[in-house]
C-alpha cells in the first residue's frame, strides 16, 4: 500500500481498526463502540459512538456512508450522508443512523455500522460578478431535461 497517506488514529473501543474488506473497497468499514446493545425501534434515529479519533491531513475529509448490505438486509442506514469528517476536527467519530425498517432491530458493540471513504477536497475563491456565462442548460433547475 505504497504511497496511501499515513493517518494518525485513536481507537478506544478495543474493536478492530476500520479496514478495508476487499483490494478494491472504497471505503473501511467502521464499527459501533457500545457498553450494551442498543435496541432501534422503527423510524428512530440515535447516534452511535465508534471510539474512534483521527487526525485527517489538510485539505482531506473523511465521508461517513451506509453500508448496502445493511439498508438492504436490516433498512439501516445513515443521515446526513455522506456525513463529513473535516481535516481540522479531533473528536470521535460517531454515526447517525435510523431504522427504516417496520421492526425493532438490535445493534451489538462491534457490528459494522458504516463505511468511511476518503476524499482529497478542493477550496476555492470566490470571484463577485454581476453575470454569469452563459450554457444550453442556462437557469433550468430541479427536474430540467430540456424537455417540455
Amino acid at each position: 500500500m505504497e504511497n496511501f497517506p499515513l493517518i494518525p488514529i485513536i481507537n478506544q473501543s478495543g474493536n478492530p481498526l476500520p479496514e478495508y474488506a476487499t483490494p478494491g473497497s472504497s471505503g473501511m468499514d467502521i464499527r459501533a463502540f457500545l457498553d450494551e446493545p442498543l435496541s432501534l425501534q422503527p423510524l428512530e434515529r440515535t447516534l452511535v459512538a465508534t471510539g474512534l479519533f483521527i487526525a485527517l491531513p489538510e485539505n482531506y475529509e473523511a465521508q461517513i456512508r451506509p453500508r448496502s448490505g445493511l439498508a438492504i438486509k436490516q433498512g439501516i442506514t445513515v443521515l446526513n450522508t455522506p456525513g463529513t469528517i473535516d481535516a481540522d476536527y479531533r473528536g470521535e467519530i460517531k454515526v447517525i443512523i435510523i431504522n427504516l425498517s417496520s421492526e425493532t432491530v438490535i445493534i451489538q458493540n462491534g457490528d459494522r455500522i458504516a463505511q468511511m471513504v476518503f476524499q482529497k477536497v478542493e477550496k476555492i475563491l470566490w470571484e463577485k460578478t454581476e453575470q454569469l456565462s452563459n450554457t444550453e442548460r442556462g437557469i433550468g433547475g430541479f427536474g430540467h431535461t430540456g424537455k417540455h
